[in-house]
């Protein structure tokens, strides 16, 4: 290939003009000192633009003589008189060549890349670096400001604006969830018992550090104060039982309570009512608080056969004066029969059923299940009620039990579901059939024989998001001199939090691992059936994503590594994809899981 010919397809290249037509060449011969007979090539610029090209016609007939002859190489003799400018021409144009060369050359583009790549690392590192440096606020306040907002791609919407506290910042699973949340642009504050240098340094500088015992409530005002949203991470340090029920028992209590009288507090000074409080709708304290609920008797079977088999049934309501308790009792012996209490209510002025999400009864009692049935629909003409129910199971001694309006259903299938605004009567019925043994003697039970006692019903708030995260365990990979302890102090926790009438979640992991989080898919799963263990960083990316997840709302599950499991054995419905910030994993993990479990 000669010299003109490799010059002329690299000029093309450069420029982009994949048709040589398009461009018109003009060679040039100069003898520069030291390099006789040097030839260049220069490009000249076509007559007419693309633009101009296209608004002209088409025409067939040849170009006058006189174009071309303009547009033929000057002779050797005219390139000679004008050699001085045409030099310059020809440096000039060489010059762009190279500079356009080094443009497309893949080590000048790979160089440029890096460059870019470098700068934006260097912004990014300096806004993602939590650990602890010299800059100021005012600085760092105007880097965020100046990039656009916090870590960029990582800000959630809203995060601007939510406070999270952090219990348990400096545990395994917090101290990777309070940097997740600042990545993010939440606020955040963290509760530790002693704020010395050693903890102080384990957080990054812009988290406000506050100094509290789950233990007792009145450290903990300071704390709660401000705060929209709670992710408990704490766990005790030691088996000893008085450790276990003060960090994972009373100390979940106690931040509910703070968390449910500083939202009380703050509805009070807006003149209305926290989102966040239970509706009360019937508390037994007193013997006048039992008026307008009647006792009912009823059979299913209505036949003479039937009669033959009766054993009798008898049931009460009454006001124990020795324990001041409201106590339903009795006995029900025949075949298919049945009875129930039950009342009209009369809910505040204001208040509808809609607005809430489910009930919670507080019962004591032999540990009996019992059905809950809701009628609903016009008062003018109750003719025209529907009748929904749900089943309950009590345990022996008292117990909170939630019942979400989404849990019942209607008595004739053919029946809207129901509508929570239209309900005006409440029923609380026992039937012998489908009464299970409890934990005592067999010889001590008597399946058709009840005791209820009431103290209070309320119904729950609803909600979109969730509003206290709380992190247990299964109890898998515990030792198991020490697991029923450890379970029963998490459980009781648990439980504290489901009944406080807050939108929870509550995670589960299996044994926590530590390594880096979103390597392998996780397995969601409820009742405790998982084995695996899982990364502390995908835990706490769970906690941070369930912040504002609807799905996560009111939901307990069991979270760990994918694994396969034996045939015929499987132990769970969905494998969620890798975990990471491009992929919104949680929502379809948890939207088949039940809730209110």
């Amino acid at each position: 290939m000669s010299t003109a010919t490799a010059a002329a397809a690299l000029t093309s290249t450069i420029f982009g003009n994949q048709n040589p037509c398009n461009r018109r060449w003009m060679e040039i011969s100069h003898s520069p000192a030291g390099n006789p007979g040097r030839r260049s090539l220069v490009t000249r610029a076509a007559a007419s633009t693309d633009k101009e090209k296209k608004n002209q016609p088409k025409r067939k007939t040849k170009r006058p003589k006189e174009v071309l002859e303009e547009e033929k190489p000057p002779p050797a003799a005219a390139a000679a008189e004008d050699g001085e400018m045409q030099g310059v021409s020809t440096a000039t144009s060489v010059s762009a060549i190279k500079s356009r060369l080094d443009e497309v050359n893949p080590v000048g583009l790979g160089r440029r890349s890096r460059q870019i790549f470098d700068e934006v690392w260097r912004k990014f590192s300096g806004l993602g670096t939590i650990s602890r440096t010299a800059r100021t606020d005012a600085d760092e306040e105007a880097l965020l400001l100046r990039e656009g907002g916090p870590m960029c791609e990582f800000a959630v919407p809203g995060a601007q604006n939510t406070t999270v506290l952090v219990v348990g910042a400096t545990s395994r699973v917090g101290r990777i969830v309070v940097r997740k949340l600042m990545l993010r642009g939440y606020t955040v504050k963290a509760l530790v018992r002693n704020a010395d240098k050693e903890v102080v340094d384990m957080l990054p500088t812009s988290v406000e550090i506050v100094t509290g015992d789950v233990g007792e409530p009145s450290t903990l005002q300071t704390a709660i104060e401000g705060c929209n949203k709670i992710i408990y991470c704490a766990t005790a340090r030691s088996t000893i039982t008085g450790d276990l029920n003060r960090v994972d028992n009373l100390g979940v209590y106690n931040l509910i309570k703070s968390f449910q009288d500083y939202n009380n507090k703050l509805a009070q000074l807006r003149a209305g009512k926290s989102s966040k409080s239970k509706l009360l709708i019937q508390k037994f304290k007193s013997e006048d608080a039992m008026s307008g609920w009647k006792v009912r008797e009823g059979t299913y079977f209505q036949d003479v056969i039937a009669a033959k088999y009766d054993g009798g049934m008898d049931a009460k309501f009454e006001w124990s004066t020795e324990n001041e308790e409201a106590v339903f009792s009795g006995y029900v012996f025949n075949r298919g029969g049945y009875v129930e209490l039950s009342k009209k209510l009369s809910l505040p002025l204001g208040s509808t059923l809609d607005r809430y999400e489910g009930l919670v009864f507080s019962v004591g009692g032999n540990g009996r299940a019992y059905v809950i049935i809701l009628e609903a629909g016009p008062l003018a003409d109750t003719s025209q009620s529907k009748m929904y129910f749900s089943r309950i199971n009590t345990k022996v001694g008292f117990c909170r039990v939630r019942v979400p309006f989404s849990s019942f259903r209607a008595v004739n299938p053919e029946d809207p579901p129901l509508d929570p605004f239209l309900v005006h009567t409440l029923t609380i019925r026992f039937e012998p059939r489908r009464q299970k043994s409890v934990d005592r003697p067999i010889g001590a039970q008597d399946l058709r024989s009840f005791q209820l006692i009431l103290e209070y019903i309320k119904a729950l708030p609803t909600g979109q998001e969730t509003d206290f995260i709380l992190v247990s365990c299964t109890g898998s990979g515990i030792e198991p001199t020490r697991r029923e302890q450890v379970l029963k102090a998490k459980k009781a926790g648990e439980d504290s939090l489901r009944r406080s009438g807050l939108g929870y979640t509550i995670i589960r992991p299996g044994p926590l691992v530590e390594e880096p989080g979103g390597q392998r898919a996780l397995i969601f799963d409820q009742g405790n059936r998982i084995s695996q263990g899982i990364s502390c960083a995908d835990v706490a990316d769970i906690c941070v994503k369930a912040l504002h997840d609807s799905t996560a709302r009111n939901k307990s599950f069991d979270v760990c590594y994918e694994y396969v499991a034996e045939p015929g054995k499987e132990l769970y419905e969905l494998v969620a994809h890798l975990p990471d910030k491009a992929n919104n994993y949680l929502t379809p993990a948890l939207s088949v899981l039940e809730k209110n479990t």
